[in-house]
């Protein structure tokens, strides 16, 4: 299946995305995926960034269909060469290896696990990862906490030399997932910072959908990092990129008192929710493919009129948090962003407690464009709010309440 909706036809769509839905939700053909897959991971461009050309070249040259499943398996066969050479190798050849195995099969499993194929790649990921960090210098740690019958799973890593470590809770996005927060924990330990990295409500392995309240869930891990005696509990940022960023956005109101500030990198919080911004949000070419079944994944929802009646309730605004007191925030996105819109980030600044804001005006999802790449803003614009969020004198507790 090579059909790709046009906005006219996902507005009317009622089709059930069901565990085989096709790549066909767009926006591109095969030969333009394949494409356009090669460009991003020749110019290190997410989501493929981290895939080496070489590697994405030979698993597209093996793939003959937009099915999820034939995506995965052309991309687990690479994770299958660099696990079988890991287990083969000295421990700093078999980190490399199972980093490169983990990158493999997340890819696999992307955007989102709606394929037996996928969820076998994703499985398939968590062992290539914690096999990965298991050999870091300071390893990985895996964090379960009880929660609501089920559990929360988290990654943590702390400093070698800082006791008690402040510390960054890194939610992942909607099409990543917490083992790439968790990948980049070094950006933040050469700073003598600790990452505690967690999946967003719908994805991985969190233990919820996206539903209002969901944000309890950080409200827990909140909780556990107080009972640690290696983390500073009073010295918490909170980061969200992309669709988390409502997340941090949430946490920023309903933990003010126990947070020093949150990042909201990537801010949909009101209009993103509303049926007139997906219907032609979900066609956007920024996006790599199949967009509708990774947004849908995460309500839990199989139609397009269940996704559309959906959104709505989410938004701050519905909710009543947006002018409520909160911890300290900088909103980050792009002018020019076609996967959230830029007016929600104005939205958000001119309500509630002054907020620092940084908008590149010729950027794209994320704030990201060619001459400020991802990489350049986490150091530039990030890591510097992070830090002096941090290193501040903790303020003093708001009184919060919520309208729901």
């Amino acid at each position: 299946m090579n059909r790709v909706l046009t906005p006219l036809m996902i507005a009317a769509a009622t089709l059930v995305v069901t565990p085989v839905a096709a790549q066909s939700w767009g926006p591109r053909d095969l030969a333009e995926l394949k494409q356009e897959a090669q460009r991003r991971a020749d110019r290190r461009l997410p989501p493929v960034g981290s895939i080496r050309p070489e590697d994405m070249r030979e698993a597209l040259a093996g793939l003959e269909s937009l099915e999820p499943d034939a995506w995965a398996a052309a991309f687990s066969r690479i994770g299958d060469r660099y696990m079988q050479a890991a287990k083969m190798q000295e421990p700093a050849a078999a980190r490399e290896s199972y980093y490169h195995a983990w990158h493999s099969y997340n890819t696999a499993r992307w955007p989102t696990e709606n394929s037996p194929g996928k969820k076998e790649a994703y499985a398939r990921a968590l062992e290539a990862f914690h096999a990965y960090g298991r050999l870091l210098d300071p390893p990985l740690e895996v964090v379960r906490l009880p929660f609501e019958g089920k559990e929360i799973v988290a990654y943590l890593r702390l400093p070698a030399n800082v006791r008690p470590a402040p510390l960054v809770m890194g939610i992942a996005g909607l099409d990543t997932r917490k083992e790439d927060v968790a990948a980049a924990s070094e950006n933040f330990l050469r700073r003598g910072i600790g990452l505690i990295a967690l999946d967003m409500p719908g994805t991985g392995q969190a233990p919820l959908k996206v539903e209002p309240g969901a944000e309890r869930i950080y409200s827990r891990v909140l909780d556990y990092l107080q009972t640690r005696q290696d983390v500073d509990a009073g010295r918490i940022v909170v980061r969200g990129q992309s669709w988390s960023g409502y997340w941090s956005a949430l946490v920023a109101y309903t933990e003010a008192s126990r947070i020093r500030g949150a990042v909201v990198h990537g801010v949909g919080i009101h209009g993103y929710f509303q049926p007139e911004f997906q219907k032609k949000g979900l066609v956007t070419r920024e996006y790599l493919f199949d967009l509708f079944p990774a947004r849908a994944s995460v309500y839990g929802v199989r139609t397009m009129e269940e996704f559309l009646a959906y959104g709505p309730q989410l938004s701050l605004v519905k909710l009543g948090w947006i002018g409520k007191p909160s911890a300290p925030m900088l909103l980050v996105n792009g002018e020019k962003d076609t996967q959230q819109p830029i007016a929600d980030l104005y939205l958000l600044m001119k309500h509630g407690d002054p907020k620092d804001v940084w908008v590149n005006p010729e950027g794209g999802h994320m704030g990201r464009s060619e001459s400020w790449p991802q990489g350049r803003i986490l150091e530039r614009v990030v890591m510097p709010w992070i830090e002096r969020a941090l290193a501040a004198p903790a303020a003093k507790p708001a009184a919060v309440s919520s309208s729901r």
